[in-house]
């Protein structure tokens, strides 16, 4: 090719480099700062300080947040091209479940998600134990949503919804008149379901209402599983129970939903006679009656009762899920994000139950973070039904954040941001007053943690 041609091609190609971005509004100055890969990335709609296809991860940090109400380790991970991704270990678990995996996602695009999370999905399990690979994994999604400039629900495939509803985690009285006044005072904020925790103690120190060992207190029996504790209410306990119930319903009307969840440890016929005498006070779910792993005597206790049943939040991955589904074990089911395996696998779980009929209410107990996590997930599910929220009564737990509304629940319902990845950002001088100790220091003793993760042989 002739020089003079040469030169004439690149004074075109540069011509039509500044000719768009000055119809971009970047101006003639920005014309001849940006480079070729700036372009590029303008022209996909990403990122301008982002090529996704280069990204790579440099760095995980964390931040301990307590008092929100829950204690939650806030993680950070961070890129070669300045972008930051945020996720959250589930309350009350260890950040050492995530740090253990730093030196799995060194050097490896953040973008990449489900690829990375089928490699560190073997180190979770249920409960707390899945903390680590949930919280990476919603960070993970808030980095691809930034490099990309989308938020997570439109990667997910859409949303179903603008808005989230929410119910409240409201504090227990003794007095059901008390109680009553408070799940209606969650009306008047513009809430649209309640839940209520209705558990053996408010009968226990009442004569003739329940059966257990002797010389042994319901707190201790708490840490054995309900079929083997050898508790049952009486008769008596059972009708004490659902007149507190009645006199809640005599305060909230029975036009809102109302769940009941933490009713102590009784045996499978305890639970389904209670089941039989709130029959009539239309209550929404009963939660966790028993451990979520027995399929059997879940469907035994759904069978006998008309009140539908629930649990979940404590289950890592989809297949024990459809366990559940599949035999209608149980009427709703209950992930919890950071315990479920994170964004992605908590719609695919969604999706299966909706297969089945069964809709998906979620657990949440967090800061902001693993919040805005549930909010996409929920958005883009459509057999959502509801999400749980501990934290109204926080006073600064909506400003840990900024890029959204504030409040973030409004009259009962969040409203689903439309910024890039989660669509937050930390405000660092409010979430430092609320952090136990390092403030997302350094993390290199967890650079180089080995070992060979291979499942076959």
């Amino acid at each position: 090719m002739k020089a003079s041609v040469r030169r004439l091609m690149g004074r075109s190609a540069a011509h039509s480099r500044r000719s768009f971005l000055k119809k971009a509004g970047l101006g003639a100055a920005a014309a001849g700062f940006w480079a070729d890969s700036t372009l590029e990335a303008i022209t996909q709609n990403v990122n301008t300080r982002s090529k996704p296809s280069d990204l790579k991860i440099t760095d995980m940090r964390v931040a301990v947040v307590v008092g929100a109400p829950m204690t939650c380790p806030i993680l950070r991970i961070d890129t070669n091209q300045g972008i930051s991704g945020l996720g959250e270990v589930r309350d009350g678990a260890s950040p050492t479940y995530a740090l253990m995996l730093k030196s799995r996602l060194l050097g490896e695009n953040p973008c990449n998600i489900d690829r990375i999370f089928r490699r560190i999905k073997q180190f979770g399990f249920h409960a707390r134990q899945a903390g680590g690979v949930c919280g990476i994994e919603m960070a993970l999604w808030d980095l691809a949503g930034k490099a990309y400039n989308l938020p997570v629900y439109q990667m997910l495939g859409g949303k179903f919804r603008d808005r989230i509803r929410c119910y409240a985690d409201t504090d227990m009285s003794p007095d059901p008149k008390v109680y009553g006044q408070r799940m209606k005072a969650r009306l008047d904020q513009g809430f649209t379901f309640l839940k209520m925790d209705l558990g053996v103690g408010l009968v226990e120190k009442i004569p003739g209402t329940l059966t257990k060992p002797l010389g042994i207190t319901t707190r201790e029996l708490a840490q054995t599983q309900h079929m083997f504790t050898g508790m049952e209410l009486t008769d008596k306990g059972v009708a004490l129970m659902a007149e507190y119930v009645a006199a809640v319903r005599e305060q909230t009307g029975y036009e809102v939903p109302i769940a009941a969840d933490h009713f102590g440890h009784i045996g499978v016929n305890s639970c389904i006679r209670l089941g039989k005498a709130l029959q009539k006070y239309n209550i929404a779910w009963l939660e966790d009656m028993i451990p979520w792993q027995y399929t059997e005597l879940w469907k035994k206790i759904t069978d006998a009762i008309d009140v539908p049943t629930l649990t979940g939040e404590d289950i890592y991955l989809k297949e024990p899920f459809e366990e559940l589904c599949r035999h209608h074990a149980v009427d709703l089911i209950h992930p919890d994000l950071a315990s479920s395996g994170g964004i992605l696998e908590t719609k695919k779980i969604g999706d299966m139950a909706q297969e089945y009929g069964v809709a998906m209410a979620m657990h949440f107990a967090g800061t902001p973070i693993s919040c805005m996590a549930n909010v996409h997930c929920a958005a883009a599910t459509e057999n959502f039904l509801c999400l749980e929220n501990h934290s109204v009564d926080v006073p600064w737990w909506s400003d840990m954040v900024s890029g959204v509304e504030r409040p973030i629940v409004q009259r009962g319902f969040i409203p689903v941001p439309n910024g890039p990845g989660l669509g937050i950002s930390l405000v660092d001088e409010v979430t430092r007053q609320h952090v136990r100790g390092p403030y997302f220091e350094p993390t290199t003793e967890w650079d180089k943690e080995r070992s060979w993760d291979r499942l076959w042989s």
